[in-house]
């Protein structure tokens, strides 16, 4: 076997071992995606279930509402954009940061907490800075806890003095052919979406009203939260499987190339074998006559 027809088995080799590699990264993702996916069911329930809790307890509070874990006039607005942690998402990141960009050439002033390491890389290569940032979440048994962070990132804030009029949350959709964003506001928080059922006695309870509001609201915005990270996770593990399956089409195309190179070149090697043993033939046939 000729050096070229080794180089070119060679390519078709490591071409296979990156085809595995593809499919392999693809059904991870999708793996993945659908555990998200399933998370999202408990998450959900347990938002219904506070909500229920917050109608029960308007239906006798008589003092004022509690707007929220960091809200207050003045400051601006707080957004917090969740990207990807890791790469071959296609253009989910850049998406998701001209999607801040042009939030922040508005009439607002922003102050944005970046979640992913590809999100900030992305949002810092258009000039856009953050006033906070986290990894994503690599696994769906995370999300909580950086819900927590970025929570207690929140009260910081508040902590600090620096007060925010709304603070909303950007993140991808699953279950769509095309990448959709959606944005959703945590805070003013809104007490109209709750059903109120009037009730002749009130629920026994062991705080007073106004505070047992409070910690409703600031359980449901964890909720929400918690449930647009865990989104989240479950549009970037989709985009992988698309960008995967992309690549893998890429990958099928490069082989089929590569063997058809392969069958030409020794093809042309097998007929300049045969052509030159033909003329050896010829030439002994000459000498012996």
């Amino acid at each position: 076997m000729s050096g070229k027809l080794g180089e070119i088995e060679s390519r078709i080799a490591a071409t296979h071992q990156l085809d595995a590699v593809i499919a392999a990264m693809r059904g991870i993702a999708a793996s993945r995606s659908h555990e998200a996916r399933e998370r999202l069911a408990g998450i959900r329930a347990a938002a219904a279930t506070a909500g229920a809790a917050i109608g029960e307890v308007l239906a006798f509070a008589t003092e004022g509402a509690a707007g929220g874990p960091a809200a207050g006039a003045g400051g601006g607005d707080v957004c917090i954009v969740v990207g990807t942690e890791q790469g071959f998402v296609g253009a989910l990141n850049d998406e998701l940061a001209e999607h801040a960009l042009h939030q922040d050439g508005g009439a607002h002033t922003y102050r944005w907490l970046l979640v992913g390491s590809r999100l900030a890389s992305a949002a810092a290569s258009r000039g856009l800075s953050a006033a906070w940032s986290a990894p994503m979440a690599a696994h769906p048994d995370a999300i909580p806890q950086l819900a927590v962070r970025i929570t207690d990132a929140l009260y910081a804030r508040l902590a600090r003095g620096q007060r925010a009029a709304r603070i909303s949350v950007v993140s991808a959709q699953p279950g769509e052919s095309r990448l959709q964003i959606a944005q959703r506001t945590l805070i003013p928080f809104e007490f109209t979406r709750f059903r109120v059922s009037p009730r002749a006695q009130p629920p026994l309870v062991n705080l007073a009203p106004a505070r047992l509001l409070s910690g409703l609201v600031d359980f449901y915005v964890f909720v929400q939260l918690c449930e647009a990270l865990m989104l989240s996770f479950a549009a970037e593990n989709e985009a992988r499987v698309r960008a995967m399956l992309a690549a893998r089409t890429h990958v099928q195309q490069r082989l089929n190339d590569l063997t058809q190179h392969y069958r030409a070149v020794r093809q042309e090697e097998i007929t300049s074998e045969i052509v030159e043993l033909s003329a050896g033939g010829e030439a002994a046939r000459r000498a012996v006559d």
